[in-house]
């Protein structure tokens, strides 16, 4: 067996970055459906959150990427053009809907893969659960806010669904409902796959699964560039030993290729046809869910920056903030930014601004953070972007907006 190609960690850092479409600068025409559906595609995996600090998570990726776009084309991907589906991936996700066919094992075994009450609602009122899907099927689409249930009120739990809810989620995690759109206020229209997906999607067979899982993970390989099992299994949330077999089928079969990278420690596969740029030229801001940034253990070895949501944390106990989006500059992630969208002030408000310790330029970095917040504000209709004072780059980045 020859030696394994060694990569140095620069070199993989920036296949990384290619692979997620943040190594080369923004286009300069204002991104259209094409260039948002083609973003999707090469993500495969578009998280969905329903945070609104800044703006929805699964918008902010596409911005990161693309620049300023009309956030209604993406809504239109899914709700008109039905180009992207939803369904729990990395979590609820927005996918390519050839990814359908491969994620079918998934709704098939809703009772090893679902979760609290979707399961239990299943078990326990399954007359529920076909009553709501009659409905769906006889009078249309359904958000769970037309139930008129009441939420329990369990302290701490996130998903005390009533069960009305409960039972909506289990019919769209089983796939014998889907999501149409989402409302205004993020709430997710059920339907039936047939009046919602590409007929030539729900005619396509369904894979065995150990088909789907290897496609899965060939997708995620091409999503990574470089990547560890952890990395290629977190993609889609895969189980070890199914991962394993895949990356092994892979590499025997020459799309999945070996490799040492430099600083790792832990064997990790290249896709064999990732670019392997020289430059990485970015800016962008980084949504907490972007797919670069959300297994935290990879930015450690890939940009060696320890990232933390501290959403849940006390604020007296916070660090660096709320909600904190990392800046990418060329090939680094150079600091970082506590934002709010204060859509009643009319500003972009930056609550903590941070510099990566021993950074040589925080002069350059304040000066780039300036020109991309002031980018972003305009693109989320906000007149003004507000600097407060805490934060090591605070000072910097006020006379940088200020300029």
């Amino acid at each position: 067996m020859p030696p394994l190609e060694r990569l140095p960690a620069p070199l993989a850092r920036r296949i990384a970055l290619a692979a997620q479409g943040l190594a080369d600068a923004r286009p300069t025409a204002v991104a259209g459906t094409r260039a948002l559906r083609t973003t999707v595609d090469r993500l495969a995996v578009v998280q969905i959150d329903s945070v609104n600090v800044v703006s929805r998570s699964h918008y902010l990726p596409l911005f990161s990427r693309l620049g300023p776009y009309d956030r209604a084309l993406l809504d239109g991907l899914h709700g008109r053009r039905h180009d992207v589906f939803e369904y729990w991936a990395h979590e609820a996700s927005y996918l390519p809907v050839r990814l359908h066919p491969f994620l079918r094992w998934r709704m098939a075994a809703a009772e090893q893969e679902a979760w609290g009450s979707m399961t239990r609602v299943a078990r326990e009122q399954p007359g529920l659960v076909a009553e709501l899907l009659e409905r769906v099927r006889t009078d249309g689409p359904l958000r769970a806010g037309e139930l008129g249930g009441e939420r329990p009120k369990t302290p701490g739990q996130m998903w005390n669904w009533h069960p009305g809810k409960a039972a909506l989620e289990y019919l769209f995690f089983t796939g014998q409902l889907t999501a149409r759109s989402r409302t205004a206020g993020f709430e997710r229209v059920y339907d039936l796959p047939e009046r919602v997906l590409p007929a030539a999607v729900l005619r396509a067979p369904t894979p065995d699964r150990p088909d789907a899982i290897r496609e899965l993970v060939r997708t995620a390989s091409r999503a990574l560039g470089v990547a560890t099992e952890t990395d290629l299994r977190d993609y889609v949330r895969l189980s070890p030993v199914e991962t394993r077999t895949a990356i092994a089928e892979l590499t025997e079969g020459g799309e999945l290729i070996p490799v040492d990278v430099e600083g790792w420690g832990r064997p990790a596969w290249l896709d064999p046809a990732a670019r392997r740029p020289r430059w990485a030229r970015a800016r962008a801001l980084l949504s907490p869910f972007d797919s670069l940034v959300w297994e935290r253990p990879r930015v450690e070895r890939l940009f060696g920056f320890r990232y933390r949501l501290e959403i849940y944390t006390p604020a007296a106990q916070r660090v660096h903030g709320y909600y904190v989006l990392p800046f990418l500059l060329g090939d680094e992630l150079v600091g970082r930014v506590d934002l709010k969208a204060d859509r009643q002030a009319g500003v972009l408000r930056v609550q903590a601004a941070h510099v990566e310790e021993h950074h040589p330029a925080p002069g350059l970095v304040a000066d780039q953070l300036a020109a991309e917040l002031r980018l972003m504000a305009d693109w989320l209709e906000l007149g003004d972007v507000v600097i407060a004072g805490r934060g090591d780059l605070a000072p910097a980045l006020t006379r940088a907006v200020g300029g």
